[in-house]
């Protein structure tokens, strides 16, 4: 892929960021932002599919969210940052788009499945939740990207993308090309406890955490279970503070670290000792930029006012093509 290739993604607006979406997603976006046109959106209209009925706190964690964005390294000059809900013509497209979306396609969705089972604190009866999917088609869509960054789990999502996309072409006539999956590797970056990073989980460090907050949180997070004392041998591979040795620890320390785990002359304490001076000095230069940011009073609406008419402008261009394939 090259600057002159189209490249979008976009993040929900529902709270602090931590060391998973580094890992998972914004170390991908800095390499998207240097070899395409990156755009990339908050996706507040998303936000509201699942959360609608206490959007109090939205505003803010949009900010937030941007602030966090450009402290990890993403560069407005560099790439497209605005706001889903300030591009009107996104919402014009997902209601084109759903005309010729079938119900079926909908309801088989993995994701509405899954989270109708699993989530019972919150009601996801609303057309907005079942509709989601063609509000991201037309997210997609309008900027007529070559390539979408998903992991594994996201491919059946963008797959409906391109059904959708398909069936408006033979509709219409050729207007939309099939974005393609520019599938990124999951790094293994697993919560204090073990399971899924995640802010519900309470296991989260976030970027934006200050560091006596992250030593109590290190302190108190899982290693080899089977290891109780510093005199038994551990095992790396199934050590849960390894895995962030294998993201945050050059090599040679990184084996070092290995052999002693793995011949008991090396405790868990100096173990995660090792890993805060690592991650202090892996987030002390995000801070540092974050709060630079945090003191320039209406920075994060700057980037999205030449964001959002960017983003905008070519939208409309779509839009234009769209109405008049479809005659309107």
């Amino acid at each position: 892929m090259n600057r002159e290739s189209r490249a979008l993604s976009g993040m929900r607006p529902t709270g602090p960021l931590h060391l998973g979406h580094y890992f998972g997603v914004l170390k991908n976006w800095l390499d998207l932002q240097e070899n395409a046109q990156a755009y990339f959106f908050v996706a507040d209209w998303h936000a509201m599919t699942s959360d609608f009925a206490d959007t109090s706190g939205i505003r803010r964690n949009i900010v937030e969210m941007v602030k966090d964005w450009v402290a990890v390294g993403l560069e407005p000059d560099k790439c497209v940052i605005f706001r889903q809900s300030a591009v009107k013509e996104t919402a014009e497209l997902s209601l084109l788009l759903s005309m010729v979306t079938p119900v079926s396609w909908l309801e088989r969705n993995p994701t509405y499945k899954e989270q109708q089972q699993q989530i019972s604190s919150k009601d996801l009866g609303n057309v907005g939740f079942l509709c989601y999917p063609v509000l991201m088609a037309a997210d997609i869509l309008i900027y007529r990207p070559y390539g979408v960054p998903v992991g594994e789990d996201q491919l059946p999502h963008l797959e409906l993308t391109r059904e959708i996309a398909r069936r408006f072409n033979s509709c219409y006539g050729q207007t939309f090309p099939e974005p393609q999956a520019l599938l990124t590797l999951a790094a293994k970056c697993p919560g204090l406890d073990g399971r899924k990073m995640s802010k519900s989980y309470g296991n989260s460090i976030f970027l934006s955490d200050n560091f006596a907050d992250i030593r109590g949180k290190v302190r108190g997070m899982f290693t080899d279970q089977t290891r109780l004392r510093k005199t038994d041998p551990g095992n790396p591979d199934v050590c849960n503070l390894f895995s962030y040795h294998v993201l945050l620890t050059d090599d040679q320390t990184r084996a070092d670290i290995r052999e002693g785990c793995a011949t008991a002359t090396l405790g868990c304490v100096d173990c995660k000792k090792i890993f805060l001076k690592n991650l202090k000095a892996f987030l002390l230069p995000i801070q540092e930029r974050r709060a630079k940011l945090t003191e320039r009073p209406g920075a994060v609406e700057e980037i999205f006012a030449a964001g959002n008419e960017s983003a905008r402008t070519f939208a409309c261009v779509t839009m234009d093509d769209v109405r008049q394939k479809m005659g309107l």
